[in-house]
């Protein structure tokens, strides 16, 4: 069931050896120009047949706002297709708007991956662009590249993980190798290895997604967790922002890819789970409200699978979504999304302070990072800078791993991080109660925690491969030269390296979550069986007949403890992160959650 799973195509993370890389064929190519009386008009095309272009491409491939910015990229999706288009502006005549726009792009079919590789195409599309802004009738360098590049043939079936496509379906290295106490055997908290993903010589493509992975870290900072968290549950999300959107797109591919299932533990979810990857839509507009409907109402039918099916990239509809617009319109109608993330304006990069971006539920509701995942970030961006920093390696040693011997207490100043007091949730009274008594009554036992919850963030980052690189810094002091040859500048291996290791961690964290829940969910089925009230081995184990929770048919409701919610990674004061745990266990279970909160007791006493 597991490498069939609905959604399981291809991460397409293609790498580079020095190589001259296969392009994908091409489904359609084109031209787009504005006109000053009829708008954005497809001035030159080609497309195999079946595949319409007229009313789709013009709006996909030229966003809203694109009249402010001198080039770009856009990425976008249409029915089994994946689009990119290079746009360029350049001074004009009184009488063309003082401007000139144009877009050259093309079609690509999905099964090639989550953009169908088209990144490949990239840098010949803004060749192209560049000499047709000149003259638009010049269009024999489109005949003779779709002449080169069209596809011969129907496209073929999606691939299957393969070491160069999916981090995920490689070696899998155990975080951690502990006894169980639920059933007396051990199991592996299974992750993808970083070290192993890369080959020596390996570098990502020049204009992949993917590369823009330590910016995405960079510019959500905390926000990243409570974003993967909603990416996890398969919402809708929708991140609004301005031109240019060639980054906003990247980011889009990148939270899809960190938000995928890994292998190791699909076998351990329900039938009906959810897509093992999120579904990225990439560039939106008004004219897609149709498609977003339509997905609304399709979200609203019961999902109907069985093991061993497999769907198509259409048949994922109602599956959840993530994607990016221009148009301010679309964050208005918050019943097509879940979650709102509305990107700070370009002014903002030399802003004095950090302008973080704004993480909203559609009701309005900001979401916030946790305690727990301030704490991680911090330890992450540590390791990362202590990794990068020359003092840590010589040219003839290997790579710096993070591991549990070397956790030590992050560095404030190493880490230069910007004020995070409102995006991230204040301590809760009862956190804040926790931390008084338990330093009045054993700060010896307080350490105690501290230190294993070091010792489980650096197991996430352990035996990760960080090569030497520019160390992350806050985007106030990055140059716009700097952002823009880190985006489309030469890839190196050290680069890709970081990359790799950060989709490694991420699906990691996923691994724990899904691993933890599916102990308790065995616990929960072997007590059932034995017609047990209460194991003493393990909290887990506990019926929720005394918490007031229905069974459900999919099997007993089970009861998740504090602990549990600290063996996943998440905060166990956060009742943000308690909802998480219970929306996870129903989707990806198919169980009822009843979870615990942290209590403080003085004496046998509730105090709070």
């Amino acid at each position: 069931m597991a490498a069939a799973r609905r959604g399981q195509g291809p991460l397409n993370l293609d790498l580079l050896n020095g190589t001259t890389p296969e392009l994908p064929p091409l489904a359609a190519l084109f031209l787009i120009y504005f006109d000053i009386k009829a708008g954005y008009t497809i001035g030159w095309k080609r497309s195999l047949p079946g595949i319409e272009l007229e009313g789709v491409v013009e709006y996909k491939s030229l966003p809203s706002g694109l009249h402010t910015v001198k080039e770009d990229l856009i990425y976008f999706v249409h029915e089994n297709h994946a689009g990119l288009s290079a746009f360029v502006n350049a001074p004009a005549a009184v009488e063309s708007r003082n401007a000139r726009m144009i877009a050259v792009g093309v079609m690509v079919p999905l099964s090639y991956g989550r953009l169908g590789r088209s990144w490949k195409h990239a840098e010949k599309l803004k060749e192209m662009a560049s000499e047709l802004i000149i003259d638009t009738s010049e269009t024999k360098v489109l005949e003779e590249y779709w002449e080169e590049h069209k596809a011969q043939g129907p496209a073929p079936p999606a691939d299957s993980d393969s070491l160069l496509d999916s981090p995920s379906s490689i070696r899998f290295k155990p975080i951690r190798t502990t006894p169980s106490k639920l059933k007396g055997h051990t199991r592996n908290r299974s992750a993808s290895d970083g070290t192993a993903l890369l080959p020596p010589g390996h570098t990502l493509s020049t204009y992949h997604p993917a590369r823009s992975l330590l910016r995405l870290l960079e510019t959500f900072g905390p926000l990243i967790f409570p974003i993967h968290r909603a990416a996890l549950l398969r919402k809708r999300i929708l991140i609004t922002a301005h031109a240019p959107v060639q980054e906003i797109c990247n980011f889009v591919y990148d939270i899809s890819v960190l938000s995928n299932i890994p292998l190791a533990v699909t076998d351990l979810l329900a039938a009906n789970a959810p897509p093992t990857r999120l579904r990225p839509l990439f560039a939106i507009g008004v004219h897609d409200i149709p498609l977003l409907e339509a997905d609304l109402l399709a979200s609203e039918q019961p999902p109907v699978s069985s093991p061993g099916s497999t769907q198509t990239e259409s048949e994922d509809s109602g599956q959840g979504w993530i994607a990016c617009t221009t148009d301010s319109i679309l964050a208005m109608k918050n019943t097509l999304y879940d979650v709102l993330i509305t990107m700070p304006p370009p002014y903002s990069e030399d802003a004095t302070q950090k302008v973080w971006p704004k993480v909203e539920s559609s009701k309005g509701v900001e979401l916030k990072a946790t305690q727990r995942d301030l704490r991680r970030y911090k330890t992450l961006r540590w390791g990362l800078a202590r990794s990068s920093s020359p003092s840590s390696q010589n040219d003839d040693e290997e790579p710096v791993r993070a591991s549990s011997s070397s956790a030590s207490v992050p560095r404030e100043d190493l880490l230069d991080l910007p004020d995070t007091d409102h995006i991230v949730e204040p301590l809760s009274w009862s956190a804040l109660a926790y931390s008084g008594f338990m330093w009045w009554a054993s700060a010896g036992e307080q350490r105690l925690h501290y230190e294993e919850e070091t010792e489980a963030d650096s197991q996430l980052l352990s035996g990760l491969s960080l090569s030497p690189s520019s160390p992350i810094t806050p985007r106030s002091q990055s140059s716009p030269s700097l952002k823009k040859s880190k985006l489309n500048g030469p890839p190196t291996e050290a680069e890709a390296q970081q990359e790799m290791a950060l989709i490694a961690y991420f699906h990691r964290l996923t691994t724990q979550v899904l691993s933890t829940l599916s102990d308790i969910v065995d616990a929960t089925d072997s007590d059932d069986e034995r017609e047990a009230d209460h194991s003493p081995l393990h909290p887990t184990s506990h019926s929720l007949e005394d918490c007031g929770v229905e069974e459900e048919d999919t099997g007993p409701a089970m009861y998740v403890a504090s602990q549990d919610i600290v063996r996943m990674g998440l905060d166990e004061w956060s009742i943000a992160d308690h909802e998480f745990v219970e929306e996870v266990s129903k989707a990806y279970f198919g169980r009822r959650a009843k979870v615990e909160g942290r209590n403080v007791n003085v004496c046998g006493i509730r105090i709070c």
